[in-house]
């Protein structure tokens, strides 16, 4: 299986990481109470943390990594895309070079997390942009203020249509919350580009 290649903000992975973990988290809290009983109290859940490693490797591998570094300093929450996790509104929070880099090897590890605050508003940005919410017709469509929606077709990707309509990624995917993970797209799906 070809996996498409992990992206944040502007940066493109040239191959993807190696490790990817995600750690899920619920904080709880426990209150004790007479004859040595307790009770738990769900407080919530956390971000998701979202970790993995991975090297660069050939010539330019430091530059490569410089790269990563610099959208690292951009700072702010950003859209990453990974080609097996949901895609997530995200701060990248670290970024380590796990050994002395060479210029033909790099080995680093990262870790991202989500920023849910994007999609508690995503509901609130979908719904007020068309009249009816059900797909108008094919591609194209963009006046009157109503939806315009694209059918996919073979070859079809968000990042290409994004570019096609005028959209960021970002944009595109907020108008399309019912797209679970932004590298599956179905020949046949209608999506919303406007």
């Amino acid at each position: 299986m070809i996996l498409s290649p992990m992206r944040y903000k502007s940066y493109t992975w040239p191959h993807n990481p190696r490790v990817y973990s995600i750690g899920y988290e619920r904080k709880m809290a426990v209150h004790k109470t007479p004859f040595g009983l307790f009770r738990l109290q769900d407080l919530g859940r956390t971000c998701r943390v979202m970790e993995g490693e991975g090297e660069f490797v050939g010539e330019g591998a430091y530059a490569q990594f410089g790269q990563l570094a610099n959208i690292f300093y951009n700072g702010g929450p950003g859209m990453l895309i990974h080609p097996l996790w949901q895609a997530a509104n995200a701060y990248f929070v670290s970024l380590r070079l796990e050994q002395e880099p060479r210029a033909d090897y790099v080995r680093y590890s990262f870790s991202f997390w989500e920023d849910d605050s994007w999609y508690t508003g995503l509901a609130t940005r979908v719904s007020g942009a068309g009249q009816d919410g059900a797909p108008q017709t094919a591609a194209g469509n963009q006046g009157g203020g109503q939806a315009a929606w694209h059918r996919v077709v073979q070859g079809d990707t968000l990042w290409a249509l994004a570019g096609r309509y005028g959209l960021s990624l970002e944009e595109i995917v907020a108008l399309n919350p019912q797209i679970k993970n932004p590298n599956l797209i179905r020949v046949g799906e209608e999506v919303r580009v406007g």
